[in-house]
């Protein structure tokens, strides 16, 4: 055991600079992709077919396409179209996009859940649409929102990891090259599963307090 613990100590610092990639790409993918999710949600409910269609195309696509998948494409693909990225923005966009696809379904049900009410309330004060939409609706949407976009976030955290299959030197990446150093794989993906539990599980158990919170201000 203090050999494994030995062996810990001295990689740790490579996983932590791994881990830290890992935490930049997933800010990143959410920082672009919650933003891309509510305007793919208002832009599902539009009265314009086009723009309903358009959104609803880039929702289902992103839905329905593995991470792995669209990870690929931005790296290995849009290189064969002229568009090179490198592996930070790659994997940023593509999980975006992931993001994006999913989040808006989240807001969509936060915005379906605030009572008609508050709608004709808006119009009966005299507010535009827009500004029913921006003073009085996606404030409460985002409110019921906030549990489940959290809850999301963890899972984008988890998979950042797939984002080593692009060169990304995140903490798989580091593991996997400590690996193959040393040939000790089994005690550093140990490591590394320790290290994404001590942000997931914390977080985990975060949100699931804010949504009974929540829910007890709700009741």
């Amino acid at each position: 055991m203090s050999d494994v613990l030995e062996f810990w100590i001295e990689w740790f610092p490579s996983l932590l600079d791994g881990f830290v990639i890992s935490l930049e790409v997933t800010a990143a993918c959410l920082l672009l992709g919650i933003p891309l999710g509510m305007v793919l949600a208002l832009g599902v409910q539009a009265r314009s077919r086009l723009a309903r269609w358009s959104a609803l195309a880039v929702v289902e696509i992103g839905r329905g396409t593995p991470a792995l998948i669209l990870l690929q494409f931005a790296y290995f693909g849009l290189p064969t179209a002229g568009l090179s990225l490198s592996s930070f923005v790659a994997a940023s966009l593509a999980l975006a996009w992931c993001t994006g696809a999913y989040t808006s379904e989240i807001i969509r049900a936060g915005l379906e859940a605030v009572p008609p009410g508050q709608r004709e309330a808006a119009a009966v004060i005299g507010l535009s649409h827009l500004d029913a939409l921006r003073y009085v609706i996606l404030p409460q949407a985002l409110r019921v929102s906030v549990p489940a976009l959290l809850g999301f976030a963890i899972i984008m955290l988890q998979a950042s990891s797939l984002c080593f299959t692009i060169a990304l030197p995140e903490i798989v990446s580091q593991a996997y090259m400590v690996g193959s150093n040393t040939f000790r794989y089994l005690p550093i993906f140990v490591l590394a599963g320790l290290m994404f539990a001590a942000v997931c599980i914390p977080a985990t158990i975060l949100v699931s307090l804010l949504e009974r919170r929540l829910g007890h201000h709700a009741a």
